[in-house]
């Protein structure tokens, strides 16, 4: 069976077409984002005194069920693991860079995708975050000598879960799809719990 997954590389469709893609698949997620309430601060944030668990629950869906559906492809020929882009691995850098985006998604109520979704919308909150990681970027090249032996510490090259867990990989992602389920139940139970013994903390 002939390989139809990742279109782009696969040749399906060139660079131009590819960036029409990619436009129509971030207008569609920005929308779905915006729809659920994830262009709000409050939204965001709202999970952090555990009242409003829903920023757990979509992005754990959304992991799980990529991680079951590309095993299942792959499983079935429809496509190539190795096709799928997975970013290397600095230890260290990533660590401290994830310490400091969890900061920055507590302190200003935003991740660098709701951000924007909140610009779109309107919000001032989102904007100024935006200026923020903008303002970040613009720093960051003349940091980098100084700083250039720390952001490559740690490499592991690419690896995933799948390398260091002895389970067929559909098999574990279907263990995850499990545990998604279950953790569920558990925080709509927790998100209950809050907002009758601390109902001043809803948004």
């Amino acid at each position: 069976m002939d390989l139809i997954a990742p279109l782009f590389r696969q040749g399906f469709f060139g660079l131009d077409t590819s960036m029409v893609v990619a436009f129509v698949i971030g207008f569609l997620f920005g929308t779905s984002l915006e729809k659920a309430g994830f262009g709000n601060g409050r939204k965001l944030t709202a999970q952090f005194y555990l009242h409003d668990m829903a920023v757990y629950k979509v992005m754990f869906t959304a992991v799980v069920t990529s991680m079951f559906l590309v095993q299942l492809a792959v499983l079935l020929g429809l496509m190539s693991f190795e096709q799928v882009f997975v970013p290397p691995t600095y230890v260290w850098p990533q660590i401290v860079g994830g310490l400091l985006l969890g900061v920055g998604f507590v302190v200003g109520g935003y991740c660098p995708g709701t951000s924007v979704v909140s610009v779109a919308s309107g919000k001032l909150d989102g904007m100024v975050y935006v200026l923020g990681f903008f303002a970040g970027l613009a720093v960051f090249p003349y940091l980098f000598d100084a700083i250039g032996g720390f952001y490559s510490a740690g490499a592991m090259g690419v690896v995933t879960l799948f390398d260091y867990v002895p389970v067929p990989p559909l098999l574990l992602a279907g263990a995850f799809v499990v545990v998604a389920i279950v953790s569920f139940f558990g925080v709509v139970r927790l998100e209950r719990w809050v907002s009758t013994r601390w109902p001043s903390l809803r948004y």
